[in-house]
């Protein structure tokens, strides 16, 4: 009988390690970005994970596609730096969105039309821009 009970024993534990891992691994954060404006669709909470889950707002959206992933990646590595620093930009007169951008690194802030913004900035406000209408749907 002992010796049964130590045969079943590695099965009962590696079915127990197989079943609490499914469904148990969530994704890093890639991002999030935070975006305020004047007009309908301009505020837009987005959360961008490691393996292209999005949030929109609080809400589950479509996954995003391979080419958005390596875009936002891309962004993310790209904004280590800067975010690490805290880089805040101030907008500069007639400034219509600004940006709130937190990562693992640290955090960046800046409007559309901040002076000095790094190209990285700009390649985000896309970013977030196309992600807005194409995986969050929200109006123009």
């Amino acid at each position: 009988m002992r010796r049964a009970a130590a045969l079943a024993a590695p099965a009962v534990l590696a079915a127990a390690i197989l079943a609490g891992g499914c469904g148990g691994i969530i994704a890093p954060d890639l991002f999030i970005v935070y975006r305020t404006g004047p007009g309908p669709g301009a505020h837009l909470t987005l959360l961008v994970n490691e393996e292209g889950a999005a949030r929109c707002n609080g809400v589950e959206a479509p996954k995003l596609s391979d080419s958005q992933l390596v875009q936002a990646r891309t962004i993310q590595e790209a904004l280590h730096d800067p975010a690490s620093r805290g880089l805040s930009l101030p907008p500069a007169p007639g400034s219509v969105t600004s940006y709130y951008l937190r990562t693992e690194a640290g955090t960046v802030r800046f409007s559309d039309n901040s002076p000095g913004q790094p190209a990285v900035l700009r390649r985000l406000a896309l970013f977030v821009l196309q992600a807005a209408r194409q995986v969050c749907h929200l109006p123009e």
